[in-house]
């Protein structure tokens, strides 16, 4: 085990935007993410200055920074099939032609969701599942060509992934079987989806992929190798699991034909929560198959892993693959939940090369009230060559960038005010994304589902 890095404290740096908050600790493993990125011009803890307050009371910026709106929830879909669903979260943007950008987002619906996911056919998995996808398709000035339902029937689609051969992969953050919230069928699985023509994909649950509480997804484009995080709500938490295709970047369909599912041990650590020096390595990770992938009588973190057991995490979220590794989130661990020991957000880095595990982000413990940190959710590459990350947590929400160096500062902060003006409640955000070009930031309110296209000077 090692320790390296430096401190940059979240409250020093962002006090002049409003937003003020948790701490971070940096490690310098996290520099490889953007080996192979733009150059750009380095930015400090300022970011790209001061948010300044949007006028339409939606989404602060800064300056020469500004958004399009191009789709709310309620509205009516542009294909006609029903309205916009709720709950809009985990989201990816494909590259199209003619300058277009196909975006697939996910529709967070649980079986008491406002407005669901409309069910069409060849599309609908269970048609009691209000959960599911919708594509949008823009033009290079990010109007909005298209929007019809990509995937229903499914439920609690939370974050998922791209893959390689340009599909998106939706997670259900779920552990329902059929029978249960007045399902037909059994839920907790992935699906894939084809941002072009959803037909191809159809709803086909990726079973080998395992049944449990998804929550987003990366392959590895060298191997082949899906990478998956578990957000399980209760002690004993979630596991972090590798999928090993049958047939290995075979593109689309191709993990249907099935693979072997594992679950990560780091020897001698039970819980991640307790790990909280920066640079912290861990090497000969272990890999041990799943003793039931579809959890037919036993959810898969209660099933027996043998001698050692198996590496539990609070609120494994955030799953990104950058330069040669994986990249993971823990939004937060608390004692008083369960877990070994309290922390507001971790960024933990495998590499598949060396077996190693290291530790190169900690969020917190300098907080206040209005924003305790409780953060890191969705992370994405950024044009300038760090990291943004959308925050889920208490109070004011942000999309946060993180520079190379480690420092973090506010890109935006939500103003959609669903609460009194005395007792606001702000909508967390998910599903930041980029552009291929990296011209345009695509990300969601999750709550009233909105999706923001942001363009600015992001290379300055």
């Amino acid at each position: 085990m090692t320790k390296t890095g430096r401190i940059a404290t979240r409250r020093q740096v962002l006090a002049g935007t409003g937003a003020v908050g948790v701490g971070i600790a940096f490690s310098g493993a996290l520099s490889e993410l953007f080996a192979g990125t733009a150059a750009a011009q380095p930015l400090g803890h300022d970011g790209y200055g001061p948010l300044v307050p949007d006028p339409k009371g939606l989404l602060d910026l800064p300056k020469g920074f500004r958004y399009r709106v191009l789709s709310r929830q309620g509205d009516e879909l542009r294909s006609g099939e029903g309205k916009v669903p709720s709950n809009h979260d985990g989201m990816s943007a494909f590259g199209g032609r003619d300058g277009r950008v196909h975006l697939v987002r996910n529709h967070e619906n649980r079986a008491d969701g406002k407005i669901p996911v409309p069910t069409v056919e060849g599309l609908t998995y269970d048609p009691a599942g209000k959960g599911g996808c919708t594509a949008l398709t823009l033009d290079s000035h990010n109007r909005v060509l298209s929007e019809r339902v990509a995937i229903a029937g499914t439920a609690v689609n939370c974050a998922g992934g791209p893959t390689p051969w340009g599909t998106w992969l939706t997670c259900e953050e779920t552990e329902d079987k059929a029978g249960t919230n007045g399902y037909t069928k059994d839920h907790g699985f992935i699906f894939e989806v084809d941002p072009v023509d959803p037909h191809r994909t159809g709803a086909v649950p990726l079973t080998a992929m395992g049944r449990f509480q998804h929550e987003a997804i990366a392959v590895d484009p060298r191997r082949g190798v899906v990478y998956e995080t578990e957000d399980a709500f209760e002690k004993p938490f979630g596991l972090f699991y590798r999928f090993l295709p049958e047939r290995p970047l075979g593109g689309r369909g191709s993990l249907r034909a099935g693979g072997r599912l594992q679950a990560m041990r780091v020897p001698g650590v039970p819980d991640l929560s307790t790990i909280q020096d920066i640079g912290a390595e861990f090497d000969r990770i272990e890999w041990v198959d799943v003793p039931d992938p579809l959890a037919t009588q036993t959810p898969i973190r209660f099933q027996d892993f043998g001698r050692g057991g198996i590496t539990h995490a609070q609120k494994l979220e955030g799953c990104y693959w950058g330069g040669r590794s994986v990249y993971f989130v823990s939004s937060f661990a608390h004692r008083s939940a369960g877990s070994a020991a309290d922390h507001y957000g971790q960024v933990w880095r495998y590499d598949p090369d060396r077996r190693t595990l290291t530790l190169v982000i900690v969020f917190g413990p300098d907080t206040d009230l209005q924003l305790p940190g409780e953060s890191p959710d969705n992370i994405c590459l950024a044009p300038s060559g760090g990291l943004m990350v959308c925050e889920d947590g208490e109070g004011a929400q942000h999309v946060f960038g993180v520079t190379r160096r480690g420092e973090v500062y506010a890109m935006a902060r939500g103003r959609q005010n669903i609460g009194s003006p005395e007792q606001p409640e702000w909508g967390e955000f998910a599903g930041v994304t980029f552009s291929p070009d990296g011209d345009t930031m695509y990300v969601n309110c999750y709550n009233p589902g909105t999706t923001f296209a942001v363009t600015g000077p992001w290379r300055r």
